[in-house]
């Protein structure tokens, strides 16, 4: 580990909420996790404008999202296994490499005339399934970046660095757009990896442990995978994560796929309501990852996990019977402060009671909530339509709170998780 700094960083990481920032390693990793969340809110923007510029269907705007889920189901664990059988850092370098020559090549076709719906769902596949290798290698290093104590704090600013990109993202990709085109957009993007990139080359690499487990390189992919999920299986805090993980992914999170709905037909707020909503819910996100990284390893993480995920469901309770557009924008505040408060708690759990030798493939199945996140946005697009956006979001939190109440009554130890 990298010895304390003096002088103007020192005073920074003294600051309790930036601690981990005197870390090298952990710093070069944080910048990157900050341009490569840059690029994919960017993303967010620049490739639903341009397929409905293109085809004027909303049916393809939800197409695309659906076949950026599908690498992640299939490439995570191949992507785990890699990132504990080989360098983690070379990892991250080809796949962000990658990321970043497919926005490059959308932003050639687009500036030449040539670009074409299909360019999008091929690439969009192309940039998921990159994605889905990038995220346990980073996600594995970033423990090995600082000391154990420090590592709440660490995943804490990570989380600030992802809600304020996706405050920057979106609007830096529009105003791309308005000035000169999609084009530009994406060539942004690929400005941004490139910049990502740089930072990783600069990574010395962090040790693996020596441990008494056999070597993923002994082994096939199907057996490693099977270790991991065996370590889930007999790991009370770890399983006990994934769990909380589940629910929220499947039952809490994805209700803003009803966004719209609300905002046009429920609070007569228009798409400009659309926006603040989501702004006072960037807001509770960004207070929440403040508070982790503040807060550190002070914490009780099992407790304020768990609390977290009732809070969230009993926040979407509260919006399904909201009509009033400031009751409902303070709500979304909440929901922020609780989705933060899930993922980078659950992240922590997960990774401080994982051995480095399996990291790599226990956030390989960590990020497969992508997965069910999607499958919560048809969920809910479903039930909406079979029952009015109000109730699918109402009975979408109620078995979240009532998910979260069973595994407090059947895992009493999870409370006790540090």
């Amino acid at each position: 580990m990298t010895v304390r700094r003096t002088g103007l960083l020192g005073a920074f990481a003294r600051i309790p909420t930036f601690e981990a920032v005197q870390y090298r390693e952990f710093r070069l990793i944080w910048l990157g996790w900050g341009g490569t969340g840059l690029a994919l809110w960017m993303d967010q923007v620049s490739r639903g404008w341009l397929i409905y510029q293109l085809t004027d269907s909303a049916l393809q705007l939800g197409l695309v999202r659906l076949i950026q889920a599908a690498p992640f189901l299939l490439m995570s664990p191949i992507a785990g296994a890699l990132a504990d059988r080989y360098d983690r850092k070379k990892q991250m370098l080809w796949a962000q490499a990658l990321d970043g020559s497919q926005y490059l090549l959308l932003a050639a076709l687009i500036f030449t005339g040539h670009i074409a719906p299909w360019h999008l769902y091929a690439t969009a596949a192309a940039s998921a399934a990159v994605q889905a290798f990038q995220q346990p290698a980073r996600q594995s290093l970033l423990s090995e970046s600082v000391p154990a104590g420090n590592l709440t704090n660490a995943i804490g600013l990570t989380s600030i660095a992802w809600n304020v990109s996706r405050s920057l993202g979106p609007a830096l990709a529009g105003a791309l757009i308005a000035a000169w085109n999609t084009g530009a957009a994406f060539l942004g993007q690929a400005m941004l990896l490139g910049l990502a990139t740089v930072w990783v080359l600069q990574l010395r690499g962090a040790p693996r442990s020596d441990d008494r487990t056999p070597h993923p390189r002994r082994s096939s992919f199907l057996a490693a995978n099977m270790d991991a999920l065996r370590f889930i299986g007999g790991s009370e805090p770890v399983r006990t994560g994934m769990l909380v993980l589940m629910l929220a992914s499947l039952f809490a999170m994805p209700f803003v796929t009803l966004l719209p709905v609300f905002a046009r037909d429920i609070l007569a707020a228009g798409p400009t309501g659309q926006g603040f909503l989501l702004s006072a819910m960037g807001i509770g996100a960004l207070t929440s990852a403040v508070l982790i990284a503040s807060f550190g390893d002070r914490l009780p993480r099992g407790r304020l996990m768990l609390l977290g995920a009732a809070v969230y469901g009993v926040t979407l309770v509260g919006l399904a019977f909201t009509t009033w557009f400031l009751v409902f924008a303070g709500l979304m505040v909440v929901a922020g402060l609780c989705n933060v408060a899930c993922n980078a708690l659950i992240q922590t759990i997960v990774q401080a009671n994982t051995p480095s030798e399996l990291r790599g493939r226990i956030m390989a199945v960590y990020q497969q909530n992508q997965v069910l996140l999607t499958l919560g946005g048809m969920l809910a697009g479903v039930l909406a339509t079979a029952w009015g956006a109000e109730r699918a979001v109402g009975s979408m939190g109620l078995l979240c709170v009532v998910g979260t109440l069973a595994i407090f009554a059947l895992i009493p130890r999870a409370r006790a998780i540090r």
